[in-house]
Formats: structure tokens, sequence, C-alpha cells
């Protein structure tokens, strides 16, 4: 799959047919637009690479999801609306943009977007929480927080580095029911019966915010795009087009 650039930005991605792109794709955390090659098969489409995941560098500072957005915004400036199909912190990206950014999105296809907090959670442990607090009155050094933080965070927290770091922090502390309540595009949510990382029951209760949402739910399917989850989200495609 060729490599390209959307228009004439900076951000980059895997084409599928031709350009201009009809749909612009949104991966996960970690994760990289090779994510949708199967889902964008016979689409006029771009996978992007956000910026900080796979061949993209990463931003100059912490960005938010907001951020990416308006980001992305100026990149598809004067260029038609376009779908949107967003994945885990993709998802977050897109609904940002959708919300700030109407003239960019002609419709929202989404899948595995962290509503909600993670069900079965559990407190983090004393240590941590005591390190935290010493930390914030002076009691231990910012390395030893350090080595805390990564003795102790998200495998995610973990992997990332730097700059990557900090945009994650700040995508698990957004909310988003408040910009759901905004779109005016009409929203197809894609849900995994079993995932994990983005329970259903937020999906479910994000149709209580967007003016206009469907949801599909996958049995059987987790949080990744793979298998039938894989072809819900064609088939989405495919119904828009109709």
């Amino acid at each position: 799959m060729a490599l390209t650039t959307l228009w004439d930005s900076t951000f980059v991605g895997e084409k599928h047919g031709n350009v201009p792109p009809e749909v612009i794709a949104l991966h996960g955390w970690g994760r990289t637009g090779a994510d949708f090659s199967r889902v964008l098969e016979g689409t006029n489409a771009l996978a992007l690479h956000l910026p900080g995941f796979g061949s993209a560098p990463p931003p100059p500072e912490p960005w938010s999801t907001s951020d990416y957005a308006d980001h992305l915004a100026q990149a598809l400036k004067g260029h038609p609306p376009a779908v949107l199909v967003g994945h885990s912190f993709g998802g977050r990206v897109a609904l940002r943009l959708a919300a700030r950014h109407p003239e960019c999105v002609k419709a929202l296809i989404l899948t595995g977007v962290p509503f909600v907090a993670r069900s079965g959670g559990t407190q983090a442990p004393l240590a941590f929480r005591l390190g935290k607090q010493a930390r914030k009155i002076g009691l231990i050094s910012e390395t030893r927080m350090e080595e805390l933080r990564n003795r102790y965070g998200s495998t995610d927290y973990r992997a990332a580095q730097g700059v990557m770091r900090g945009v994650l922090v700040k995508a698990i502390g957004e909310d988003y029911f408040a910009d759901a309540s905004t779109v005016r595009a009409p929203v197809t949510l894609v849900w995994g019966e079993k995932d994990e990382p983005a329970p259903l029951r937020g999906a479910q209760k994000s149709l209580e915010y967007f003016p206009q949402a469907i949801l599909r739910v996958v049995p059987g399917a987790g949080h990744l795009l793979e298998g039938n989850l894989e072809e819900a989200l064609a088939q989405a495609l495919q119904d828009l087009a109709n």
C-alpha cells in the first residue's frame, strides 16, 4: 500500500483507491493506519498514521484529542467533507473533529471509543498512591516517581515515551458525551459485544447524546479490528455509499 500525504499537510497515511479520499480512517492507540487495510478495500480512502504513531513524527508537545482534531481540520481545509472512520483513540479524534469542525465531516463511523471508564478496574496500588502524594509535597524526587509510574502504570503508559506519554494522560482524562451532543453528522456505532477497553454500555449511553446515531452490535467481537468487527465496519461504509 502506497504511503502518501493528506493533500499538502504533514499528515501521512496508507492510500486506498483514488484521490482525493472520500473516507479518512483514524487508528487506535499504539496502532497505525495499516489496521484498516481490509476495511477500506474498494474505497477511495486514506488511513492516516496519526502524529506519534507508525512513520509519523510525534507532535511538538503533548496534544489533546482536540489539538489532533484542530490540526487535521487545517489539513482538510478547502476540501469536500469526508466520511470519518475512527477506532479507539482515533475515534476520540474523529468525534472532536465532527464537533469542532463540522464542515470537514460528512458522516462518522466509530468503534471502540472509550466513552466511559473501563469496567472491572481496581484501585492503583497503595505504594503508587502514596508516591503521588509524596511527590506533590516534594518528599520524593521526580526520578523516583518515574520509577513508580513505570512499575505500576498501564501497559500503554509504560510503552509511551516522552511527548506521547503526555498525550495518553490527556486523552484518558477527557470526556466525550458533551461533544457528542453537538455532532450534526449522521453517526454509525459499530461495537464489539465483548469490547473491554471500551465497553458496549458506553456506546449505548452515547445514543442519548448523539442527535442522529445508530448502534450495530457485533456478536462475539472484541476491541481490535479483526474478524467480524472488520466485516461490520466495511459493511457500514458500503451502506453509507448506497
